[in-house]
């Protein structure tokens, strides 16, 4: 059974990829943007709802092996650097199925992630935050939040509930 449940969730992370493929997103001077390569909005220093949850979800699920802030350690690769050329289909791919590197220089092993819903349901958040430290344009620490009312992604966000 548990070998179905990995196959649903797989198949669930690859449709959520193939979602926000091509999604448009809008900048704050109405610009249109590809979502996948600008996946946050960042106002005087002040991150969107998504960006700050997945902050917090990253500090949850992911940090104890790549670091704090995303910065590595001494067996887990530092995701700042590796969003600024990993695609979101790349970055769902490792965190659903996980990695396995092993050779004379390293034996690495990602955890697949795929049944995890506190990774699943807010890894484009999760992504979010990373591409945004990737991109250089928030900094360490608990990035402040835009205002829920003046927050699209929040007001997105709430309602959909």
């Amino acid at each position: 059974m548990r070998s179905g449940l990995r196959v649903l969730s797989i198949a669930a992370g690859a449709m959520l990829a193939m979602a926000f493929a091509g999604h448009t997103a809008f900048a704050d001077d109405g610009e249109e943007v590809d979502w996948e390569k600008r996946p946050y909005i960042v106002r005087d220093g002040k991150v969107d709802y998504g960006t700050y949850n997945g902050f917090r979800r990253y500090h949850s699920a992911c940090h104890v092996c790549h670091g704090p802030d995303g910065l590595g350690s001494s067996y887990a690769p530092a995701l700042r650097d590796s969003l600024k050329t990993m695609s979101y289909s790349e970055f769902l791919d490792v965190v659903v199925n996980g990695r396995q590197v092993v050779n004379t220089a390293q034996d690495s092993v990602m955890p697949a992630f795929a049944e995890s819903a506190d990774v699943m349901e807010y890894i484009d958040h999760i992504y979010a935050y990373l591409k945004a430290r990737a991109d250089g344009v928030i900094g360490r620490n608990r990035p402040p939040r835009i205002p829920a009312d003046e927050d699209p992604v929040f007001k997105e966000w709430k309602a959909s509930r």
